[in-house]
């Protein structure tokens, strides 16, 4: 028997400055693969090459990671401020409709930091830029290099 399909939603990079790819932490390939023993695919999360209604009849489930880009301001009916950072406007495209789709079908997805976020927003939620800045609230954020050390806030293990 065939294992579930779990579309893993994927992050834009630039590889050296100047390559543009698609891609997924390992971590949320063996824990879809290892944990709950369904089929990894990284999903590039822009519309110019997927759409919602194709998304929901490939997949079984899916997993929102997170990611250094934030869901933009607009989506959450508030202005874009420098303190809101940056943003990737194809992912909301896809993520947004994808999660209300999702959560219409009754079929499952599990978001992780942006990924939660972006249930947030596509539930009607909003978001604090700064929540750093609030008290008793975490730095949990990827550091701006991109680069994950052992005493880096987002590293766990």
């Amino acid at each position: 028997m065939a294992r579930p399909r779990v579309g893993i939603i994927g992050n834009s990079y630039l590889i050296n400055d100047e390559y543009p790819a698609h891609a997924g932490g390992t971590m949320n390939s063996e824990a879809v693969a290892d944990l709950v023993g369904a089929m990894p695919l990284l999903v590039p999360a822009d519309p110019r090459f997927v759409s919602v209604p194709e998304l929901l009849e490939c997949f079984d489930g899916f997993l929102f990671t997170g990611g250094r880009p934030n869901v933009h301001p607009e989506e959450y009916g508030e202005p874009e401020t420098e303190a809101h950072g940056a943003f990737d406007r194809a992912r909301d495209a896809i993520t947004l409709p994808l999660i209300r789709a999702l959560v219409d079908r009754g079929q499952p997805f599990f978001g992780i930091c942006r990924g939660f976020q972006e249930v947030n927003v596509a539930m009607g939620g909003t978001l604090y830029p700064e929540i750093r800045d609030l008290p008793g609230r975490m730095n949990h954020r990827m550091p701006p290099d991109g680069t994950l050390s052992k005493n880096s806030p987002c590293v766990t293990r």
